[in-house]
């Protein structure tokens, strides 16, 4: 390594000094000596520990090997992609890997606060020595790579490896910010040397509750994903947004790799209405305001980007993303939305009518954002109380007079909501019976039945499903397909089977002014009617899209410890008599649709691409290769969203200069857009199955089909 005269080391340290006492000044930094565990601590950890081994849906032992998992998990919540701890920290903590378990159930926390304090002192370290990379001049004609991702690596053996690490991740930064925003020099430093500073400060800023809840969450989630315990702060927080009162954008955030993405579009807030937000999006930075300066948030803790875009009602504020459709190398952009609450009206569902102009035949679609009820209404005992199931029955009404041949329930994004509402849903559509059962940790089995014993709607039914469809959308799509009373379509679902429930933990604790927060925990599992779970392997659609793709990686079956996929007995119910036999010939029809639809082809070279992007770890720190990569990939996307529309028969959009006004073309365009190509796929696949249903024999040999046998108790 080459090494600075004495006089650059002098100056060098004394700028460092002088920066970090004065950029951290102003922030409340915790002293090292009051990363203690407090009494609180152990009183809440004894009650978790005792609530999760005799009321969790999973028993795990508390020993050596479950020790293991905490460990890791630690860490990793810490350090996730390795890029702060040394080699020799790992050995020297291990000595704790099998020992987390005696901490745990002695509620001797102290291993867990010394772990931290480590990486507390090497993110100090990794800042000072980033803000010195700052003070020297890049040479980007060089050509060589920086390996962004390092989930999979190993930690680094020396300062000389970490610190070559963090010299391109440097680099790195600072020419991501020179292609994308088109600033000086100068003011691009300072960008980056305020987000370094403010790593240091969120590390800095972390008290005991925070290292305790982390330490807890690494247990939690060594038993199961979905089981995690909130601080008094995170609960406060949560306690806000299950009140949906929280006034901000309506979107669920979380955390990777310094970068604060989107999970989660929520139906019916200003995300959702804007268009402009979209789930896998990257927050780098948020304003105030029409002119509020744009504040750099890579780094920053996740409660701290959440409070600076939350806010009141009406007020504006500016979001700068990195679009998540094409991927990391995609340019920056500044949206602009207005704060309000979630509006029941938003997440409501709406019909539409598909025209087969072809056939000269119209297919009904009702797209549901989620399963929803207004409470207080109904707690009030107003009659009209807007609800998913009643609003249904609305839509398909207003659709049956269309005279459409068959509906679409279009449940892609439904990530569930309210279980009455789902079965409410189901029951319009069969007669009566069971819907979903329900297992809790005891063994004991509930079955929940239709509410009302009556069929609203008899007509042809297609449900299409994508992997973000979940918990209430699977348990409707999988009662319909138990039912044999609709065919489903699309992707895998996501698979979350689990029923969560939160326990104050304050209820266990007598004569205490401390708040020791709430315990989020998993106390019983969904199946099927048919006794299959709907669990990890979520709802296999009768015929798949070929979109379903690395559908492993993705879901519940992607997440650690998750609850394998399980059954029980299958519930008493009486299938419909529908065409679940012709199923095999409308999918060769599909198949053979989609081989010559260009405008399908179109969509998977749009989602390759993505994938392609998505799967890189590494970027090249040379200008014009950087450069010349991300404009071959920009452009690529660009033509594609073109020839998708010439093929439809819409205008192509202008030449590509900057990504961010093709984007504000197709959203001020209006009706003049591509339209939903699986959506028109699966409206098809609904009107084959009618046909084939209705021909006659002879009919479906003049079709070239050939008379299915019966199949039996399928």
């Amino acid at each position: 390594m080459k090494k600075f005269p004495l006089f650059v080391t002098f100056c060098l340290t004394f700028y460092l000094s002088f920066f970090l006492t004065n950029a951290f000044s102003e922030a409340t930094l915790v002293p090292k000596s009051e990363l203690t565990p407090a009494k609180k601590h152990k009183d809440a950890t004894e009650i978790i520990t005792h609530i999760i081994n005799s009321y969790h849906y999973r028993t795990k032992p508390i020993d050596n090997t479950l020790s293991s998992l905490i460990f890791d998990n630690f860490l990793e919540s810490l350090d996730p992609n390795h890029s702060f701890f040394l080699n020799e920290d790992i050995q020297n903590i291990s000595k704790y890997r099998d020992k987390l378990d005696d901490a745990l159930l002695k509620t001797e926390l102290e291993p867990a606060f010394d772990i931290f304090k480590t990486y507390r002192q090497r993110v100090k370290e990794r800042i000072e020595y980033a803000v010195s990379e700052l003070g020297k001049e890049f040479d980007f004609e060089i050509d060589e790579e920086y390996l962004f991702d390092r989930r999979e690596l190993t930690w680094a053996n020396d300062v000389e490896e970490l610190n070559e690490i963090w010299r391109k991740r440097v680099k790195n930064d600072m020419l991501n910010l020179l292609l994308t925003t088109g600033k000086e020099k100068t003011e691009i430093k300072d960008t980056l040397r305020k987000r370094y500073q403010r790593i240091y400060t969120s590390t800095f800023q972390l008290d005991s509750d925070d290292v305790f809840q982390t330490f807890i969450n690494a247990y939690t989630t060594s038993i199961e994903p979905h089981t995690s315990y909130f601080s008094p702060r995170t609960s406060e927080n949560f306690d806000i947004s299950m009140r949906l009162s929280l006034e901000g954008i309506g979107a669920v955030l979380r955390n990777e790799n310094d970068y604060t993405l989107i999970q989660k579009i929520i139906p019916g807030g200003p995300a959702d209405l804007s268009k402009k937000l979209h789930a896998k999006d990257k927050i780098i930075g948020v304003g105030q305001g029409e002119s509020g300066e744009i504040i750099d948030v890579i780094g920053w803790r996740l409660d701290d980007v959440v409070e600076l875009i939350r806010g009141p009602k009406d007020t504006v504020l500016r979001l700068e993303i990195i679009p998540g459709k094409t991927g990391v190398e995609d340019l920056s952009k500044i949206l602009t939305l207005t704060r309000n609450r979630i509006k029941l009206e938003g997440s409501a569902a709406k019909a539409k009518v598909i025209d087969l102009p072809e056939l000269d035949k119209k297919i009904g679609v009702i797209n549901i954002p989620t399963f929803y009820v207004d409470f207080a209404a109904q707690a009030k005992g107003e009659p009209d109380f807007r609800s998913t199931s009643t609003d249904v029955q609305k839509l398909v009404t207003d659709l049956v007079k269309e005279d459409v041949e068959g509906i679409i329930i279009d449940l892609r994004g439904n990530g569930g909501g309210s279980l009455s509402e789902a079965l409410a849903l189901t029951g319009l559509f069969i007669e009566e019976g069971p819907i979903v059962q329900t297992k809790d940790a005891s063994g004991k089995i509930d079955i929940n039945v239709d509410p009302d014993p009556s069929l609203f709607y008899a007509g042809p039914l297609a449900v299409l499903v994508d992997r973000n469809s979940a918990s209430a959308s699977e348990i409707f799509a999988g009662a319909i397909q138990d039912y044999q009373r609709g065919i489903i379509i699309g992707e895998p679902t996501y698979g979350k089977g689990t029923v969560q429930n939160i326990v104050d933990l304050n209820r266990f604790i007598k004569n205490s002014e401390d708040d020791h927060g709430k315990l989020k925990t998993t106390i019983a599992q969904f199946f099927r009617i048919s006794g299959g779970s709907t669990q990890n392997k979520g709802i296999i659609p009768d015929i798949v899209f070929p979109t379903a793709i690395d559908i492993e990686d993705y879901g519940e079956r992607s997440l650690d410890n998750a609850l394998p996929w399980d059954k029980v007995e299958p519930a008493r119910y009486i299938k419909v008599s529908s065409p679940v036999k012709y199923y095999g010939k409308v999918r060769s029809l599909h198949k053979n649709r989609i081989k010559s639809d260009r405008a399908f082809k179109l969509l998977l070279e749009q989602l390759a691409l993505v994938k392609k992007s998505n799967k890189k770890k590494t970027t090249s720190l040379k200008e014009s290769k950087r450069k010349a990569e991300r404009d071959q990939l920009l452009d690529m996307k660009h033509e594609l969203v073109n020839e998708l529309r010439v093929v439809q028969g819409l205008k192509p959009l202008p030449k590509r200069d900057k990504i961010q006004e093709i984007d504000e073309f197709e959203e001020e365009d209006g009706e003049d857009k591509p339209h939903d190509v699986l959506l028109q796929e699966t409206a098809h696949i609904l009107y084959d199955l009618i046909v084939i249903q209705d021909a006659t024999a002879t009919e479906l040999q003049a079709l070239k089909i050939e008379q299915p046998q019966a199949i039996s108790n399928m």
